[in-house]
């Protein structure tokens, strides 16, 4: 079984390298972790040249530009039966892998709890479930998800029903996405062990499930687009 690790980057040279290493550590020789980089104007690509190591598959995304985008580019390289998804200024608890495979014996998506640090790795919260009231259910995660795109893996097929994303990422994010196809379609499993690092500096793409600024009308739009796409999903052979 091969291991597909896809991390999107963006101007990351700050926290990418300490990321990486905590990944390899935890992957096989056949294994491959695929970095999609959005146009660093910084260190990040010397940073990941310096590492050398043959399982790194470091990739321009010469396509649509943000962080989802960035992300599809990676996951549309992966050959990996598994597919992990990695933010580039986490850190990987030492048995990430192992856990999450384990529960990809009787699931086909897992998310795992994370604890949220600052930084310098300093913790501001033990638990991302408990702050969260993160539950399994394709209800409560489509009218407010709390699943972290950097605590998921899932199995192949999730990947093949996922793909593509939908076209404005705007209203539909890769995180917010997978999980609503994981939902809709697959057996979803819940780590409660933290199993990452969750770096939050100030400068992440995401806001980490911290209460959304956008209007009332621009999340009941966010749904019913989310919502269409899903039901043309579902007719797709």
């Amino acid at each position: 079984m091969k291991i597909s690790v896809c991390m999107a980057s963006y101007n990351g040279g700050l926290y990418i390298k300490e990321q990486i290493l905590s990944i390899l550590k935890q992957l096989g020789k056949e294994d491959e972790l695929i970095i999609s980089d959005d146009g660093s104007s910084d260190t990040t690509s010397a940073i990941v040249q310096e590492i050398n190591d043959s399982r790194v598959n470091f990739i321009l995304n010469n396509g649509k530009k943000g962080y989802t985008k960035n992300f599809e580019n990676a996951l549309e390289k992966a050959s990996g039966d598994v597919i992990f998804l990695s933010d580039q200024d986490d850190v990987w608890v030492d048995n990430k892998v192992k856990v999450m495979l384990s529960h990809l014996e009787i699931s086909d998506m897992v998310v795992s709890n994370a604890t949220i640090v600052d930084s310098q790795l300093k913790v501001i919260a033990k638990s991302h479930f408990h702050m969260y009231n993160v539950k399994k259910g394709f209800w409560n995660n489509f009218l407010k998800t709390r699943y972290i795109g950097a605590c998921m893996a899932f199995k192949r097929k999730v990947l093949d029903k996922a793909l593509p994303f939908p076209e404005n990422p705007k209203y539909c994010a890769h995180d917010y996405w997978l999980t609503i196809v994981g939902e809709a379609f697959y057996k979803i499993s819940i780590e409660e062990v933290p199993l990452l690092l969750y770096r939050r500096h100030g400068k992440n793409a995401s806001n980490g499930g911290n209460k959304s600024q956008n209007p009332l009308l621009f999340k009941v739009y966010v749904r019913i687009y989310t919502l269409f796409n899903l039901l043309k999903r579902m007719l797709r052979k």
